[in-house]
């Protein structure tokens, strides 16, 4: 592997393109750290001190995937979220608004209207949730209430109030924009999918700190042990996203003018996990709605109802809330996948160029058998996701310290970490391959 990655540094156009990759995402962790106008930089670092750097609920989800950014108020406290919200809306309603199946259908020109909708979208998007975040945090809910500190710059410094958060929500809206433009420049210039690698980039940059947390609070025999379980895990998550059945599909030959076509025997590879880690982020943006309410009730007294909530739903160790998170993770898994993978749609575009599945009939039978193949392999998926999302639950009761709740060794950053390495390896492999290079998985 090590002389495959010099193999890919010696050949000019390929390091061009590594080097370039490397520099944006330098770029992006130095937004990621600079603290945003009207931000008081040192009252923050107070208030992580006092939180312990843990956040609550989606929260905690979002600090993760902004490489702690969020918790911070810096200039990319959005970090990539709101573009993949954007994405993901997008292609939910591709499948309810007749004109954007139509884009979908149409190409190249079509998709690139699409992207245009979803830029849109994100900026919008960037606008709430900065004005969310930032009235959070004036609020001191983002910090869990226990910060005394004030973060943002006080009113005593003659600067009016709506003007400092005025400035403070477009600096945050801005910094999305420019995040969602590094990640494009990566996809066009750099190596890998740019949203997943700067994604991937915040994920990793948390890993450091959690680590030495854990041997910190329970020494170097806690530390080695869950290493070893975390390698576990990334092993059994590496060969379960690389395991598909392939369905052979043979092309009949097919005389057009004067030449003979088809005639070949390719494959459709239907992934064990074909939904990816979308399942487990509907499933915690939907545990979160329980806790959101409770915000509007008394948190001092509160009734028997909230305090049931507290302690049997939203607390992330409770048996109840490992159960409905599994439970919500396999439904979001079967519902994804049916939108995302339409096996009439699939059926009609083989029978259209002659192709068929070998002792099937093509058209209705055809799509039948894949319906019925799709739905033997997703439940083995939807119970893989289920086991890989609540494995932090499980850490958490067994280090037995709040502080871990957002560990990022499981779940999904492990989901997100392996399958974003996974194809970035693989997009190299076949640049080297094209070059006559041994590639990394041979």
């Amino acid at each position: 592997m090590l002389s495959a990655f010099l193999s890919a540094f010696r050949t000019p156009d390929l390091r061009k393109k590594l080097l370039f990759t490397v520099g944006i995402i330098a770029v992006y962790r130095l937004g990621a750290t600079l603290p945003s106008p009207g931000v008081s930089y040192g009252n923050v670092q107070k208030c992580l001190d006092t939180i312990q750097g843990s956040g609550t609920g989606v929260l905690n989800l979002l600090d993760l995937f902004s490489g702690g950014a969020l918790l911070q108020l810096s200039v990319f406290a959005l970090g990539i979220m709101p573009y993949i919200t954007a994405s993901i809306i997008l292609q939910l309603l591709t499948v309810v608004i007749p004109r954007l199946e139509q884009l979908r259908k149409e190409g190249q020109a079509g998709q690139a209207k699409i992207t245009q909708y979803t830029r849109y979208l994100t900026l919008g998007l960037g606008i709430l949730q900065s004005s969310a975040f930032v009235a959070l945090a004036r609020s001191g809910q983002l910090f869990q209430n226990r910060c005394d500190q004030f973060p943002i710059v006080p009113r005593d410094t003659g600067i009016p109030d709506w003007l400092t958060l005025t400035i403070l929500v477009m600096t945050m809206t801005a910094g999305t924009g420019v995040v969602m433009w590094l990640g494009e420049l990566i996809t066009d210039r750099g190596v890998g999918n740019g949203m997943s690698v700067l994604i991937f980039t915040s994920i990793a940059a948390r890993l450091p700190s959690e680590g030495w947390k854990i041997k910190t609070t329970k020494g170097w025999g806690m530390f080695a042990l869950v290493i070893v379980l975390v390698l576990l895990v990334i092993t059994a998550v590496t060969f379960i996203e690389q395991a598909q059945r392939r369905i052979p599909v043979q092309y009949a030959k097919r005389m057009i003018g004067r030449r003979m076509y088809g005639g070949t025997s390719t494959y459709i590879p239907l992934k064990v996990n074909q939904a990816g880690v979308i399942p487990v982020i509907f499933a915690s943006s939907l545990l979160y709605l329980p806790q959101l309410a409770l915000q509007f009730f008394n948190q001092t007294n509160p009734g028997k109802t909230q305090a049931w909530i507290q302690n049997h739903i939203v607390k992330a160790s409770a048996p109840e809330h490992i159960a409905i998170y599994f439970l919500l993770i396999i439904f979001f898994t079967y519902f994804y996948v049916s939108i995302t993978f339409n096996p009439t749609e699939v059926a009609d575009n083989m029978k259209k160029y002659g192709g068929f599945v070998p002792g099937i009939r093509p058209g209705k039978p055809t799509a039948e058998y894949l319906d019925f193949i799709l739905s033997r392999i997703t439940l083995p998926g939807a119970l893989y996701l289920g086991i890989i999302a609540i494995l932090p639950n499980f850490f958490f009761i067994w280090l037995d310290n709040q502080q871990f709740q957002n560990f990022p060794f499981g779940g999904t950053a492990v989901l997100i970490m392996v399958g974003v390495g996974l194809e970035t390896v693989k997009q190299i492999e076949s640049q080297l391959m094209q070059r006559n290079y041994e590639g990394f998985l041979r």
